[in-house]
């Protein structure tokens, strides 16, 4: 008959044997993984053999609730973007392959600037321009990261056909960031959100970038937590 120290023992070792299998740990996460050791892109493709660029990364070390549609969307809003005017998108969506195993896939939503009202600052945007940007999460089989790449770009007003502003790539990246970074909250939620620049995975200069827009290949990887 075991005594009751033996068994205490035994059940001790049982537990801990799985810890030192690493069954059970959760893997690692990671900032993000390269779409082009996929075989993926980092431009999302414009419909006319160009390509604009996926220039902000939210970093799948984020908070896990900010990685997920509704999560990002809350999110713009504290940063200062929201959903489409009445919902109503004009445009086809672009598609991007971030090397994840699911080729080329739709934009998952498009979110426009707001000049503070998320209920319907993005009808200002849409008449007047000013920053948008689409999404697509790097979620799938081959390179799993949960990471939201964004291609950001500020745009021309209604009558300029919604065109990119010169150097609008660039500058739509860097006011987002610059309304990103530190603490942001919105619909109850708070966040605060560090920056760093990468370089290395996209090119410097205009070369295969939708409008013949120059950019300095620079992507800025942002990691959200909720506090």
């Amino acid at each position: 008959m075991f005594t009751s120290a033996f068994a205490f023992a035994v059940a001790g070792a049982l537990a801990a044997f799985p810890i030192a299998l690493g069954l059970g740990v959760q893997k690692r996460a990671v900032a993000y993984y390269n779409p082009l050791a996929g075989g993926g892109s980092m431009f999302a493709d414009a419909g006319n053999g160009l390509g604009e660029p996926l220039n902000v990364i939210i970093s799948g070390l984020s908070s896990p609730d900010v990685l997920n549609e509704d999560g990002l969307i809350n999110y713009a809003r504290a940063i200062g973007f929201s959903t489409e005017c009445f919902g109503i998108h004009i445009g086809n969506p672009f598609p991007a392959n971030l090397g994840d195993g699911h080729g080329w896939v739709n934009q998952t939503v498009e979110l426009r600037q707001d000049y503070g009202d998320a209920g319907a600052g993005t009808c200002l945007e849409s008449l007047i321009g000013g920053d948008h940007f689409r999404v697509y999460f790097q979620n799938g089989p081959t390179a799993d990261s949960g990471a939201a790449f964004l291609a950001v770009s500020k745009e021309e007003p209604a009558t300029d056909n919604h065109d990119i502003v010169p150097d609008g790539y660039d500058i739509g990246r860097d006011e987002l960031v610059a309304g990103a970074i530190g603490t942001t909250s919105y619909n109850g939620v708070t966040y605060r959100t560090t920056a760093q620049n990468v370089t290395g995975l996209l090119p410097v200069g205009s070369a295969g970038v939708n409008h013949g827009i120059a950019i300095d290949g620079i992507v800025t990887v942002l990691t959200v937590t909720i506090e």
